[in-house]
């Protein structure tokens, strides 16, 4: 429980025996937790970055090396990346100006407006991930399908047996519901760290709201 919830607790046990906050007081209280919460946002968002980076160098050295090694060549993986990398960097950016922008804010309006702003960042940021994930496994699986020497042995006998159709379903199908399984994940993962985060700072938005009436 926060301090502004224990004075609230202690005002409704002791009636008027403890001193009433001044709005500028319960401002930086609500100010303070609020600046502390995007903080939280601006270096999770980091440490996930550096966790997927982490992955993909792991993968290098193991049995998937050669396989990376060619997608890294392709010419479509390249583009993808540096588009990601520097959508990545914006919305880093936005996720530091969030916080030095709530940090420096003087008065309860500007801060309710600089809450929206931060929600609808991290919002579109989960958007773009999982928006990132599904393109990047259509784009990449014809790649590994074309490349896989295997993959071409499966699809000359299937074309000669008149299974063409039969083998693309079922890789689709297992495509779709592996991609599911992952969102699902991610999308646990988001609500646990973001959306908890997120709740919070809806909470301090209702505060400030109380203030402005």
């Amino acid at each position: 429980m926060d301090e502004l919830e224990l004075l609230k607790k202690d005002w409704k046990k002791e009636g008027n025996s403890f001193p009433k906050l001044s709005y500028n007081e319960i401002y930086k209280m609500i100010l303070k937790k609020s600046s502390s919460i995007v903080k939280w946002i601006f270096i999770i968002s980091i440490l996930e970055f550096v966790f997927w980076v982490a992955i993909s160098f792991t993968l290098k050295y193991t049995g998937f090396s050669d396989d990376i090694a060619n997608v890294e060549s392709n010419t479509t993986f390249i583009v993808m990346s540096i588009i990601s990398y520097l959508i990545l960097a914006y919305f880093f950016y936005r996720f530091y100006m969030n916080y030095r922008t709530i940090n420096t804010t003087d008065n309860a309006t500007t801060l309710m407006e600089n809450i929206l702003k931060t929600r609808r960042t991290v919002k579109q940021y989960v958007g773009f991930n999982l928006i990132a994930i599904v393109v990047s496994v259509g784009v990449l699986l014809p790649y590994f399908i074309n490349q896989d020497p295997e993959a071409q042995t499966i699809i000359e006998n299937a074309t000669a047996n008149g299974e063409l159709f039969k083998f693309y379903a079922g890789i689709i199908i297992v495509t779709l519901l592996m991609l599911a399984a992952v969102i699902v994940i991610l999308l646990l993962f988001y609500w646990l760290i973001y959306g908890l985060l997120l709740k919070r700072l809806n909470k301090n938005y209702r505060e400030l709201k109380k203030l402005e009436v």
